[in-house]
């Protein structure tokens, strides 16, 4: 039913910038808060950035000032834009609507390199 499919990682290195793309089906895009998060390897995975149907905004203390969340509701799609990587942003992100516990899609790796 539920279908999110993130693009736009990659590898880049460390000060330079990336922009994800989240394409989201089978829910009322308008009607639904999203978000991202990521996912280390042998961490937990971790919330980045929220987008209210609104577009209202909130970051996480380690992405704030640096990453910028938006979304266009007649095309269902969630991004983000990344500015001033550094080696810690290194993860797969993922898309979703915040405090879901499934639905999770193949997510996209970005590696900073330093």
């Amino acid at each position: 039913q539920v279908q999110l499919v993130e693009s736009g990682g990659g590898l880049v290195q460390a000060g330079g910038s990336l922009r994800l793309s989240c394409a989201a089906s089978g829910i009322i895009f308008s009607f639904t808060a999203m978000g991202w998060y990521r996912q280390a390897p042998g961490k937990q995975r971790e919330w980045v950035a929220t987008i209210t149907t609104r577009g209202i905004t909130n970051y996480a203390d380690s992405v704030k000032g640096r990453f910028t969340i938006s979304r266009d509701n007649a095309k269902n799609m969630v991004y983000l834009q990344m500015n001033s990587l550094k080696p810690e942003d290194t993860a797969v992100y993922y898309c979703n609507q915040p405090g879901a516990n499934s639905d999770w899609g193949q997510g996209t790796q970005v590696t900073v390199s330093s």
